[in-house]
């Protein structure tokens, strides 16, 4: 890891909170990231989805069968705009609403196979753009890039001490 110790324990010699630097690193942090979704969502458009029906994608990839219970706790959504979301994207053949053989009443929400393909063309598309900036990095600096984002990954991530 750049700088020594892991997210647990902190650096020996932890840099002080400096307002303007935090300030200017959120600042680029959300630059970048609002630039790679950007180059995402041009992908998505060419594919006839919206964001919030990708969110919803993501979501079904990561953690498989869910019930529409389920996935507006995950989406932060209130059921009536989920219920919505997810006819249009059943319409579209991006996801299947499959009933429970244990509960007939249940309704879990699978997606399919054109639903995998889109996420993995935007997330390509992605890919591609970053690779594309990232190769006009020295060695040394695609390095030292690398690094520092899996040191803030890590702390980022930590499950925060109680």
């Amino acid at each position: 890891m750049v700088g020594g110790a892991g997210p647990a324990s902190g650096p020996p010699e932890a840099v002080g909170a400096d307002e303007a630097g935090t300030a200017e690193l959120e600042r680029l942090l959300r630059e970048v990231a609002a630039t790679i979704r950007h180059r995402g969502r041009r992908a998505l458009a060419g594919l006839g989805i919206t964001l919030p029906q990708f969110d919803a994608l993501n979501q079904l990839k990561r953690g498989g069968e869910m019930t529409m219970g389920e996935l507006c706790d995950r989406l932060q959504l209130a059921s009536s705009t989920v219920t919505d979301l997810i006819d249009r994207m059943e319409r579209a053949e991006l996801v299947r609403r499959c009933r429970c053989d244990a509960d007939r009443r249940v309704v879990r929400l699978q997606i399919s196979g054109r639903g995998m393909a889109v996420i993995d063309e935007v997330l390509r598309t992605r890919a591609e753009y970053l690779a594309t900036v990232l190769g006009r990095l020295s060695r040394r600096e695609h390095k030292q890039v690398a690094a520092a984002i899996r040191l803030l990954h890590a702390h980022v991530t930590a499950p925060e001490a109680p």
